[in-house]
């Protein structure tokens, strides 16, 4: 008989790497906010990937990044505070990528600093030359002796099993930490919260995004007069400037009610039911350094 094998994965690497379009790839649902913006996740994301031997819960870390405010401090505090929680890690790194750069040389000091147990996933391989693929192979295995390497491109669906059988040859034999059923620890809350940032970042101008957050003040599960069950949404949406409301809000409120419509069509399908959802917008200047907002970010 085939012993059940769990365990707990990190993936992490620096910002726009690809982290939050591979756990998304590897869960098979949409579990972590993705946007062709840097430090789109904050905080670690659970996604839970239930196979007939085996149980693996993935965390998607924040971006590695150098800090400017408490929020980036404790986002980056997070992704390295993981590393340490987890049975294995999943170093993601762009193909693209000349040498080993700072940012990815600080990673790999603290995998040896915790003799982490390392896959190296080498992302956007469709973007470069097998010659250049197979020297940066070599740089990073001076580097760090790891489990194993596997050169990815996240958007492709055929690498999935490759890395979950890869994953699950180095897990020890463990129970289900969760039901068969879930596919993340998220609450409906934060999944909601987690969906209308993902539509403002897509949406908004560069210097905005990561200055806002959102805070769901209501929701409410009824029933229609078709006696259909329906979520009834209150959402703030809090910004760092008077001016970052204004774009927010935009031309007749019309940039609002599009990120309130991309939000409410896929939370009606994550969650399987209708979604009546109402959003403000409020101007709350110093939140970034605020430790009682910025804590909610930190590894629960």
């Amino acid at each position: 008989m085939v012993e059940f094998k769990s365990g707990f994965v990190t993936i992490i690497g620096r910002t726009n790497v690809g982290k939050s379009t591979l756990i998304n790839l590897l869960v098979g649902e949409k579990v972590s906010a993705i946007a062709n913006k840097v430090q789109t996740t904050r905080t670690a994301i659970r996604g839970i990937v239930n196979r007939p031997n085996s149980q693996i819960i993935f965390i998607d870390t924040p971006g590695i990044h150098k800090p400017k405010h408490k929020l980036n401090e404790t986002m980056v505090e997070t992704s390295f505070t993981s590393i340490k929680d987890s049975d294995i890690t999943l170093f993601l790194i762009e193909a693209t990528s000349k040498e080993i750069g700072k940012g990815d040389m600080h990673i790999i000091e603290k995998l040896k600093e915790n003799k982490q147990k390392t896959i190296l996933i080498i992302n956007k391989i469709d973007l470069v030359k097998k010659e250049h693929l197979l020297e940066l192979i070599e740089e990073y295995r001076k580097q760090y002796s790891f489990e194993a390497v596997i050169p990815i491109s996240a958007l492709q669906p055929k690498y999935k099993d490759i890395i979950l059988d890869e994953i699950e040859k180095h897990l020890k034999p463990g129970p289900a930490y969760y039901d068969i059923e879930e596919y993340t620890d998220q609450t409906i809350r934060q999944l909601a919260e987690e969906t209308i940032r993902e539509k403002a970042l897509m949406l908004l101008q560069d210097e905005v995004p990561h200055g806002i957050y959102i805070e769901i003040q209501k929701m409410q599960l009824r029933k229609n007069k078709q006696n259909q069950e329906i979520y009834d949404i209150e959402a703030t949406i809090y910004c760092i400037r008077e001016s970052h409301k204004g774009i927010i809000i935009g031309r007749n409120g019309e940039m609002l009610k599009k990120i309130g419509k991309l939000a409410r069509i896929e939370m009606e399908e994550n969650f399987g039911l209708k979604v009546n959802l109402k959003t403000w917008v409020k101007v709350r200047e110093n939140w970034l350094d605020n430790p009682s907002i910025v804590d909610k970010f930190k590894l629960k």
